[in-house]
């Protein structure tokens, strides 16, 4: 009898008892899922029907190709997908999954790259409740198991590919945390209550596991975190911190087990918190879609993405466009509540050209940024683009000196340039590309160095110490940062704050350092008059403003909202900026469609970025006072615009509008008008 005949016999068999349930089916779908492909596995976990995850893995001779869900006879799929139904949440989670197939056992549906391809049914029951096979049925579940075994294997070999594959098992990673997270108080309720014991099994040391660790990210970095947000931060943990070490160690066996041992050791945070993610504690419930998305970086083709990640494709940076690949896919929304939008290139090029610049002609600081004495903080560092080109450019003036480079970068650069960043998934990246860009440079990392980039809130004032041992990890990383926040002369402040009117960061001590802002303008004392005021990058301006003024001279550049040059609430801003710089100069970028802005010719006005709120570019100038002396002279505000299309090409060639006007120039090459500043 052929392989369909014995599943429909079995399934006959099962229902004939009268007390079958999802589970008993199973053997008789393993067998014929086996037995219609060549070197197919077909693994159950029954400890995945818990939390709603796929009941089958399937792959052949190790290597992954899809899922099967399973759900009880007579079950109504269709209903599901139509977002009916108890499954319904379900459905919704595995509709992500790139190649994966739904069944009640009598009828089929398998779903490739988000759509339904084929709907099978192979037997009927009757009003007696016996089984019916239907006259087609073996040859057409033929075809759709050929089908969905011949789907390319979920092995990916694009940097692309796997941020969008990454994004969608992180997603899943996200809400079992929070199912996960909702199970532990059920847990903790029961043996407080003495429901339960704590001896019974899956009452013991896993029970507050991941309570531990949300406790551990509130008590020393967010505050106000919420279950959602841990979920969220903790899952991009896990999938970053996975993602660097396949990275690390492109060629080498990988685990779970393995990954805080291939983290790269610049970054001691990871590798400490992975140290815990690997040990036995790790709910189940987490740990098979963990596991998941170890098999994916498995089978990936890091070689192939580490090119794509190496190499620049007329000066784009594949890194940035794998984390933008990644945030689109993996929660849109994320974007707008933080502001993250990466920089443009040209952008970035012409703020750190520009503060080179300024540094050798206005603090007396020849080398520039190579200066072995000027520190450096990239105050919202995201994928670390701007300090990727801050390292870029101190090595073209080491091209000539060879040797000198290994030597600088341990002595002269690793110890002085810094990035903060609160998001996990672009801190994660920016050290993989930084670690990288320097490896490529021809430097050796030393065994104990460790990247200046940082996990924490650049606008709390310092985080707490914590008690606990998983406080202790995140702690130690975000007291380094306010160390560094404090009390080391920060000369140079740079990058591209976030824009969020709704701003996530109303801490006390940045929220009293932006009302100095309001000071001696009665007006923005009044309720909802100083509300943007409290926009994201308002608050990094002040940030930067207070560190350089703790120095006592620097620079400072930064592109942000330009709503803060001419808006009335802003004035106070404007004046205090005033009080404090020596300089000011302002490259207007516009591109402001809420304004419905054009080019004074009346051509066409676009952004730099794909956003409606227009941007400037901000360099201000502190020059360090005699002591006690006090400002000598009356700040000096220049100002030019830049309007027209974002990029003009002629063929493949970038030949006009802003993108090749800014890769072009810097401050220097600007023409400047000087404003005339006064009240009000």
């Amino acid at each position: 009898m052929s392989a369909f005949a014995d599943y429909i016999r079995e399934i006959r068999k099962n229902l004939d008892k009268g007390d079958s349930t999802e589970h008993t089916h199973r053997p008789a779908l393993k067998t014929l899922l086996e037995a219609c492909g060549k070197d197919i596995d077909a693994t159950n976990e029954p400890r995945r029907i818990a939390c709603g995850a796929p009941d089958f893995n399937i792959s052949r001779k190790g290597v992954p190709l899809g899922h099967v869900e399973t759900k009880d006879v007579g079950i109504n799929l269709d209903e599901m997908e139509r977002g009916k139904g108890p499954n319904w949440d379900q459905f919704k989670r595995y509709s992500t999954l790139p190649n994966w197939i739904l069944t009640d056992y009598l009828e089929f549906h398998w779903y490739a790259a988000g759509a339904k391809r084929l709907t099978v049914r192979v037997a009927d029951l009757d009003g007696k409740g016996k089984l019916k096979p239907a006259a087609d049925g073996e040859a057409r579940l033929t075809a759709l198991l050929t089908a969905f075994y011949a789907q390319p294997a979920l092995t990916v070999g694009t940097a692309k590919e796997l941020a969008n594959r990454m994004a969608g098992m992180t997603r899943m990673i996200r809400d079992l945390i929070l199912a996960a997270l909702q199970q532990e108080e059920e847990k903790a309720e029961q043996v407080k209550s003495g429901v339960v014991s704590e001896t019974m099994p899956g009452y013991g040391s896993q029970t507050n596991w991941l309570h531990e660790w949300l406790h551990a990210f509130r008590d020393t970095l967010i505050p106000d975190l919420d279950e959602h947000q841990f979920a969220d931060m903790f899952a991009q943990t896990l999938a970053y911190g996975l993602f660097a070490a396949r990275a690390h160690t492109p060629n080498k066996p990988f685990s779970r087990e393995s990954a805080a041992v291939n983290l790269p050791r610049t970054n001691p945070f990871l590798r400490e918190l992975f140290e815990q993610i690997a040990g036995v504690k790790m709910p189940d419930t987490i740990a098979w879609a963990v596991d998941d998305m170890v098999e994916l970086l498995k089978h990936a083709d890091m070689t192939e993405i580490l090119r794509d990640f190496g190499k620049c494709k007329g000066r784009e940076d594949p890194v940035v466009h794998f984390y933008e690949t990644f945030l689109a896919a993996y929660d849109p929304a994320m974007r707008e509540v933080r502001g993250v939008f990466y920089t443009p290139e040209p952008v970035v090029s012409y703020i750190v050209n520009s503060l080179d610049w300024l540094l050798k002609t206005r603090l007396g600081r020849p080398k520039g940024l190579a200066d072995e004495n000027t520190l450096i903080l990239d105050a919202a560092t995201g994928t670390a683009t701007f300090l990727y080109f801050v390292i870029e450019h101190i090595h073209q003036g080491f091209r000539k000196q060879l040797g000198a480079w290994d030597g600088y970068v341990s002595r002269h650069l690793l110890p002085r340039i810094f990035g903060f960043e609160l998001l996990m998934a672009p801190y994660a990246v920016a050290h993989l590309k930084i670690s990288m860009l320097l490896e490529q440079s021809g430097y050796t990392f030393g065994s104990d160095q460790r990247l200046g980039i940082y996990l924490t809130n650049t606008l709390e004032e310092a985080a707490k110490k914590s008690e606990m041992l998983l406080g202790q990890f995140v702690s130690r990383e975000a007291n380094a940062a306010a160390e560094i926040k404090r009390e080391r002369p920060i000369m140079v402040v740079l990058g591209n704050p976030p824009y969020s009117g709704h701003s996530a960061n109303k801490g006390e001590w940045i929220t009293g350092l932006v009302g100095d802002y309001k000071k001696d303008c009665p007006e923005l004392h009044k309720p909802g008059q100083a509300k943007w005021l409290q926009d994201d990058y308002v608050k990094f301006i002040r940030f930067a403003e207070w560190r350089i003024n703790q120095t006592g001279e620097g620079v400072l550049g930064y592109i942000t909202n330009h709503g803060y040059l001419d808006n009335p609430t802003f004035r106070g801003m404007r004046q205090h900026l005033m009080q404090t710089f020596d300089e000011i100069y302002v490259l207007d970028l516009h591109g402001n469609s809420k304004k419905k802005e054009k080019s004074p010719d009346g051509g066409k006005d676009e952004n730099v970025f794909d956003i409606q709120q227009g941007v400037a570019i901000l360099l201000a100038v502190k020059v360090k006072a005699g002591t006690g002396e006090a400002k000598k002279a009356p700040t000096r505000v220049f100002h030019a615009n830049l309007w027209g299309r974002r990029e003009i090409y002629e063929g493949d060639q970038l030949t006009g509008g802003k993108y090749n006007w800014l890769w072009q120039n810097n401050a220097e090459t600007t023409t400047w008008n000087e404003v005339p500043t006064s009240a009000p």
